[in-house]
């Protein structure tokens, strides 16, 4: 018993020692990376699939394998091709001009959005 009573006070003391000297950093969550074009525009893997919103709203998203810059939306009945424009965000924003639709998407969120008017049609879509 005596033998580990300076065993112990040693290594109590080696440890005040360390946390002396030990100057700590608060954590850092680094996000996953993310690839950016000549353009700075985010290069993210964004999955197809059934995007669930706010008020009951669903949105069906399926993504062109050879052509990242097109999407296909399913929105009420109507099917349309939406093309990618550059943000000044950087943030994949996808465009059917012509019907007025718009479709931000984001890792954790997304918002389908009448161009025209600027009011959301489905907000705080995900994927589920």
């Amino acid at each position: 018993m005596t033998f580990l009573r300076p065993i112990s006070i040693t290594a109590l003391a080696a440890t005040l020692a360390a946390c002396s000297v030990f100057d700590p950093q608060p954590a850092v969550v680094v996000p996953q990376a993310a690839t950016t074009n000549e353009r700075g525009q985010l290069q993210l893997q964004l999955a197809s699939g059934v995007y669930r919103c706010e008020l009951g709203r669903s949105v069906l998203v399926q993504r062109d394998a050879r052509n990242a810059n097109l999407i296909e939306v399913s929105w009420q009945g109507q099917q349309r091709t939406l093309l990618r424009h550059d943000s000044t965000s950087g943030l994949p924003r996808y465009e059917d001009r012509q019907n007025g639709l718009l479709w931000i998407d984001l890792p954790w969120k997304s918002v389908l959005m009448d161009v025209n008017t600027g009011r959301p049609l489905a907000n705080e879509c995900k994927l589920g």
